[in-house]
């Protein structure tokens, strides 16, 4: 790889959907306007005959699944070959750790893709510094970019005074049920403030089960639906402070974007999240430990009242350094490929 040559790498996705991931969309932007790479999105006759130096997956599981069970056949067909053109080429294999944990999937077939895939890389690419790294694969941290540039065309809402809100997809690992139960309890102390759940809801038992404790609480709203990304942005800005009381947190898009957006968040104390809090400085990121309770809810609203006096530092997370810093990393992984090849 000489001094100036451009980099020829494929992402495992594909052009983006309105309903993509919007780091999807970001890094998706950031690396075709790197003039060190050429960016090719993902298309499966390319990846099995086409030239490229380099291969990164994000989520790999999203290849070789399906609506069907001939779809799924069909796609870890494709997956088999794909890593049989992996092994037989000097293609260098980047995957970003997006989660701690190989997806669970009920496929002993896809399970073999996926270790294999784990196994094969040349490179990691780490969210953060509490990722674990594995042992002989060399890695690097790309902090996840900030949303500043994705919602800048959506108009800014004041917040409401005295409203704490969590937005997103409603999952169980994301504990809205025990949000709204400790919110509940702090009608003695907040009587005047106000709590909205705003978020699609994983599925219509839970949607029943959030809808029956909320019952009766005249301070708590609900709008259980797909929000769109400007319905978001705005249920976030509406909230004074933003409460994500999830079961277990690595990285929460959601905590970047609120903070992106100038909104103070209640999260789980963790080694990510203390260091998030360093980053962005004092007055955004406030923790609770262990399980949330009402007293975290009511610290976390007299924390809020006041606005911090400077905004959260992001500056290290813009896309035109995630892009850079990509590239540098996809240079590393070719040279180590191209050095055992």
């Amino acid at each position: 790889m000489s001094t100036g040559e451009r980099l020829r790498v494929m992402q495992s996705f594909g052009a983006p959907r309105p309903t993509s991931n919007p780091y999807v969309h970001m890094l998706d932007a950031a690396l075709a306007a790197d003039p060190g790479v050429e960016h090719l999105r993902f298309d499966r006759r390319a990846a099995l005959v086409g030239r490229y130096d380099a291969l990164h997956f994000h989520w790999p599981e999203t290849l070789f699944g399906g609506a069907t069970p001939v779809k799924r056949f069909v796609r870890r067909l494709f997956g088999t070959a794909l890593v049989v053109r992996l092994r037989l080429t000097r293609v260098a294999v980047v995957r970003t750790v997006h989660n701690v944990e190989l997806p669970d999937v009920d496929s002993r077939w896809e399970r073999l893709l996926l270790r294999w895939i784990d196994r094969r890389a040349d490179f990691h690419i780490r969210l953060n510094d509490s990722t674990p790294e594995r042992s002989g694969i060399p890695s690097a941290v790309i902090p996840h970019g900030h949303y500043r540039d994705w919602f800048a065309s959506v108009d800014p809402v004041p917040p409401v005074p005295r409203s704490l809100g969590f937005v997103g997809l409603v999952r169980r690992y994301k504990g809205v049920e025990s949000l709204i139960a400790c919110f509940r309890e702090t009608s003695p102390r907040l009587p005047d403030w106000a709590l909205r759940i705003a978020g699609n809801p994983s599925t219509g038992e839970l949607a029943d089960e959030i809808c029956g404790l909320a019952s009766g609480d005249e301070r708590i709203s609900l709008d259980l639906r797909y929000l769109s990304e400007e319905d978001f942005a705005r249920a976030v800005m509406s909230a004074t402070g933003v409460v994500l009381p999830y079961r277990f947190m690595h990285n929460s898009g959601t905590a970047l974007a609120a903070l992106s957006l100038a909104r103070p968040v209640l999260v789980p104390r963790n080694e990510v999240n203390e260091a998030l809090a360093e980053e962005v400085g004092d007055g955004w990121v406030s923790m609770f430990d262990g399980d949330l309770t009402a007293a975290d809810l009511e610290r976390f609203a007299s924390a809020v009242t006041e606005r911090p006096e400077a905004d959260p530092q992001l500056d290290d997370r813009g896309w035109s350094l995630v892009g850079i810093r990509h590239r540098e990393a996809y240079e590393r992984a070719i040279r180590n490929r191209r050095a055992v090849a």
